[in-house]
C-alpha cells in the first residue's frame, strides 16, 4: 500500500472528509438561503415600486385622463434609472413611454410577469430582462410599469461564483486539512505500533510516548502504559514468586526427604517409623499451607472471587475475629483492645475479610512484643470515616522501617529479625490481596512505637425507603 493510500485510509483522515461534508453542506445551504433571501427581498422591493407607480398613474389618468398620463409617463421616461413605461392603444400601438420593443403578446397579458424588452434609447439589439405589469386603463388603454431586473441577475451571478470558489477554496483547504490532522495522527499511530512492536518482540521496558495534549491518543497512550506497569509488576512478582519458591521451599523439602531417608537408615521399631511419619506428615501440611495461600493470593489478584462477594456487616465480622484471638491473646499475656463502631456495611467477602483479619492479629501477636518487654497491647478498631471503612490493627513492638513496608506486602518477603519465628512470609500479601479484591487500600504505618495496619474499605451506602423518610409537618 502506498504512503498516500494509507493516509487516506486512516479514521483521521475519514472523519476530516466526513466533516468537511458537513460543513460544505451547511455552508451551501446557508449561502443559498441568504441568496434565496436577498433575491425575494429585490423581487418584493420592485414589486412594491410598480405597484406604486401604477396607482399614481392610474390615479394621474382618473384626474387628467389620457393627455396628463402621457406627460407624466413621459417625464418619468426621461428620468435615468431601472423604471420602464409604456402607454399603448388597444391594439398595441406605442403613445408614450421608454419600452422600445417588446415580444408579440406581451401587451395583453394583463398582470405581473417577467419579459424580454429594449428601450427607445438603446441601439444594443439584444433584449433585456424585466419584471412588469400591464395594467388596463378604461377606454381599452394599456399601461405597462416594470423595472429592469439586471442587479437581481448580476446578484444571482455573484453568488453563483461565491458559489463556485467556495467550493474549490473548502476543498482544498479541507483536503490539506484532512492530509494534515490524518499525517499528524497517523504519525502518532505509527510510533505507538511500533513501539508495541517492540514490547511483542521482548522489550517489556519500551513505553508509549504521550505528547501532553490531552487528546483521545495521549490518554489511549498513557492507559496502555499503565497496563504495561501492571504487567511488568505482575511479571516481576512472577519472578520474585518463582524465586521465591524455589528458595523457601528448598528448605522445608530438604527436611522432608532427610527425614524419610533418615527414617530408612535409622529407624528399626514401629515407634520410630510412626514418629518419622508424623514429622513428614506435619511438613506436608507446612508445604500444603504455603500452596493454599500462593492460590488464594493468584485467585485474588485475578479476580476469580468476585463471584462470591455479597453484602454484609464489616464491624460483625471483624468483631468475630477479634473474639476467637481473645483466648490466643490472654495465653500470650497479651492486652487486646477492641473498639468498632456499630453499622458498617460494605459489598464483598467476609470470609476473606476474616483471614485477612486473623492474618494480621497472628501477625501482631507474633512480632509485636514490646522491646523493653512491657505488656503487650494490640488495638484493633473499625470506624465509618466519610464514605470508607477505616479498619486498623495497631501494636506496640518493633515495627517495620519505612522503607521495608513497601516491600513487605510481596509474597515470601520477611524481615531478618523475624525469621526465626515460625511462618512464611505470606500474611500480609494475602491481606494485601483481599483488600485489592473489595476496591480499598492496605498502608503500614508507624504507630510510634509499633506497626499500624491500616485497611481501607468502600462503604456500601444503604437507601433508605422512601416510606421511612420523616414527612414535612
Amino acid at each position: 500500500m502506498t504512503a498516500l493510500g494509507k493516509l487516506f485510509r486512516t479514521t483521521a483522515f475519514k472523519l476530516s472528509f466526513a466533516y468537511l461534508l458537513i460543513f460544505t453542506l451547511f455552508a451551501f445551504v446557508t449561502l443559498g438561503y441568504v441568496a434565496w433571501s436577498a433575491q425575494r427581498l429585490l423581487t418584493d422591493q420592485f414589486v412594491a415600486a410598480i405597484e406604486a407607480e401604477i396607482n399614481g398613474l392610474s390615479e394621474q389618468y382618473r384626474i387628467g385622463g389620457l393627455r396628463r398620463l402621457v406627460n407624466s409617463v413621459e417625464r418619468r421616461s426621461r428620468t435615468p434609472g431601472a423604471s420602464l413605461y409604456l402607454v399603448t392603444t388597444s391594439v398595441g400601438e406605442r403613445i408614450a413611454g421608454n419600452v422600445g420593443a417588446l415580444p408579440p403578446g406581451v401587451i395583453d397579458r394583463v398582470g405581473q410577469f417577467e419579459t424580454l424588452y429594449n428601450r427607445t434609447d438603446e441601439t444594443d439589439t439584444k433584449p433585456n430582462v424585466a419584471l412588469v405589469r400591464v395594467y388596463l386603463l378604461p377606454g381599452d388603454f394599456r399601461l405597462l410599469v416594470g423595472r429592469d431586473i439586471e442587479e437581481r441577475i448580476r446578484l444571482r451571478d455573484i453568488i453563483h461564483r461565491a458559489f463556485g470558489y467556495s467550493l474549490l477554496f473548502i476543498g482544498v483547504l479541507g483536503c490539506l486539512g484532512s492530509w494534515f490532522i490524518a499525517r499528524r495522527v497517523l504519525k502518532r499511530v505509527d510510533d505507538m505500533t511500533d513501539i508495541t512492536r517492540d514490547i511483542m518482540a521482548g522489550d517489556l521496558d519500551g513505553r508509549l510516548k504521550v505528547a501532553g495534549t490531552g487528546d483521545e491518543l495521549d490518554r489511549l497512550a498513557q492507559n496502555l502504559n499503565d497496563m504495561l506497569d501492571r504487567i511488568g509488576e505482575l511479571m516481576r512478582g512472577m519472578r520474585e514468586v518463582s524465586d521465591n519458591i524455589a528458595h523457601d521451599l528448598k528448605t522445608p523439602l530438604t527436611r522432608l526427604r532427610n527425614k524419610a531417608d533418615e527414617a530408612l537408615r535409622t529407624a528399626k521399631t514401629p515407634d520410630e517409623l510412626k514418629a518419622a511419619l508424623e514429622a513428614t506428615i506435619e511438613e506436608s501440611d507446612n508445604l500444603i499451607r504455603i500452596f493454599n495461600a500462593l492460590l488464594m493470593i493468584a485467585r485474588l489478584e485475578a479476580g476469580n472471587a468476585r463471584e462470591a462477594l455479597s453484602d454484609f456487616d464489616a464491624a460483625e465480622a471483624v468483631r468475630d475475629v477479634a473474639e476467637l484471638y481473645e483466648a490466643l491473646a490472654e495465653e500470650a499475656g497479651v492486652s487486646l483492645d477492641v473498639s468498632i463502631e456499630d453499622g458498617l456495611p460494605i459489598h464483598g467477602n467476609r470470609e476473606l475479610l476474616g483471614q485477612a483479619m486473623a492474618n494480621l492479629l497472628d501477625n501482631a501477636l507474633k512480632y509485636g512484643a514490646a522491646p523493653d518487654g512491657s505488656p503487650q497491647t494490640i488495638s484493633v478498631s473499625a470506624q465509618r470515616i466519610g464514605k470508607e471503612v477505616r479498619i486498623v490493627v495497631a501494636d506496640h513492638g518493633p515495627g517495620i522501617p519505612a522503607e521495608e513496608r513497601h516491600h513487605v506486602l510481596e509474597r515470601f518477603v520477611r524481615l531478618e529479625t523475624a525469621r526465626s519465628r515460625p511462618g512464611f512470609g505470606l500474611g500480609l500479601s494475602l491481606a494485601a490481596a483481599v483488600v485489592r479484591l473489595h476496591g480499598g487500600s492496605l498502608a503500614l504505618e508507624d504507630n510510634a512505637p509499633g506497626l499500624r495496619v491500616v485497611l481501607v474499605l468502600p462503604l456500601k451506602e444503604v437507601s433508605v425507603p422512601q416510606a421511612a423518610l420523616p414527612s414535612a409537618a
